[in-house]
């Protein structure tokens, strides 16, 4: 009752904004009632190149043309799940504030202590970066665009270097960061089909990138709190999860819900096509997952990226075409609510806003 009492109070204190979302259950609050229509967002228009973003931007010899080399090294001896981490907080990041580096900052009610995000790594090797970054060109790169760099260096690693694309930059660190906001942007694991599509399409994202960057749950971890409408699997249903899967997840979630598990059991860190296997396989975590089989449209979208097709129809051609579906969308996503420098700044250190 307590939690549904936070949840009254924040919804009271939070206005209707654009593209944002009245606030929900989840990550640690109760599920919606299913026999109640869960509200909509509207949708954004399309998403395009942000104004000042390009490739290269720090290349010029008045920049920090080994910005985006200083940036790899520090990625490349972190662990598979640092790796992980890394994507997950550039898409963390730019679905709460835009790509604006909000997501690191400290401090009381900040988006980093919010329930959503308190498993997010990667943090200090962000401000390892931006300290190396400082000593070589200080005040020249930002931290959103540390994040938006480590996401792609970490895919192609994860990836075996079948992901690799390059990041247009020059964003700005935002001076804002929310907790609240976290309740209203990030699209939640219970989610169905329609919530998790409009979720995306209110930042400007279709339904096939958005079944193209679920793909990232290929890797990294997740806690038994975030799935516990999938134990035990529901009778008659078609999206419920594979049997023998969820008897093994129930007897490793019964030591506590801060337990985690990978989302990938076969190859968990491995950032690649698996994960479409492991959806028409009944084999994944979340509800959000499990329901890309419930429209033909996403279904045959997962299939073909599964190589579930026959030999004419793209068995081997689907999972080649998911790696570049996938950088093309990691691109788009980083367009999303870009700060200019009228609106943002460079941070000195990625955790703390500017002193004035």
């Amino acid at each position: 009752m307590a939690k549904l009492a936070v949840l009254a109070v924040l919804a009271s204190l939070l206005g209707v904004v654009s593209c944002e979302f009245s606030i929900y259950a989840g990550y640690g609050f109760p599920p919606p009632n299913p026999s109640v229509p869960y509200p909509l967002p509207p949708a954004c228009p399309p998403l395009s190149p942000a104004p000042g973003l390009k490739v290269g931007y720090y290349a010029d010899k008045d920049k920090c043309p080994r910005a985006e080399e200083i940036v790899r090294k520090v990625v490349e001896k972190a662990t598979a799940g640092e790796k992980a981490g890394l994507i997950r907080l550039f898409f963390h990041d730019c679905f709460v504030e835009g790509c604006d580096g909000s997501v690191l900052l400290s401090g009381a009610d900040t988006e980093r202590t919010a329930f959503p995000n308190l498993s997010l790594r990667g943090f200090e090797l962000i401000d390892e970066a931006k300290a190396k970054l400082e000593k070589h060109c200080p005040g020249i790169v930002s931290c959103a665009d540390i994040v938006a760099f480590a996401g792609r260096d970490a895919s192609y690693s994860l990836s075996y270097g079948r992901i690799n694309y390059r990041v247009p930059a020059g964003r700005y660190d935002g001076k804002v960061s929310r907790a609240a906001d976290t309740f209203q942007n990030l699209p939640p694991p219970f989610g169905d089909l329609a919530l998790t599509t409009a979720m995306f399409a209110a930042k400007g994202l279709n339904q096939n990138e958005m079944v193209v960057l679920s793909g990232a749950h290929s890797i990294g971890r997740s806690a038994c709190s975030s799935f516990p409408d999938r134990l035990p699997p529901a009778a008659n249903s078609s999206t419920a999860m594979e049997p023998k899967l969820a008897g093994q997840l129930t007897a490793t979630c019964s030591a506590g819900s801060s337990v985690n598990v990978p989302q990938d059991a076969v190859t968990p860190d491995r950032l690649d096509n698996q994960y479409y296997k492991n959806v028409m396989s009944r084999g994944v975590l979340f509800n959000s997952d499990a329901s890309l089989t419930t429209s033909s449209q996403t279904e045959d979208l997962v299939e073909f990226y599964a190589g579930n097709r026959p030999f004419l129809s793209g068995k081997f051609l689907g999972p080649v075409v998911w790696y570049h579906d996938f950088e093309d969308a990691m691109v788009k996503m980083g367009y999303i609510g870009v700060k200019t420098s009228a609106q943002g700044e460079i941070r000195k250190t990625c955790a703390f806003i500017n002193k004035t």
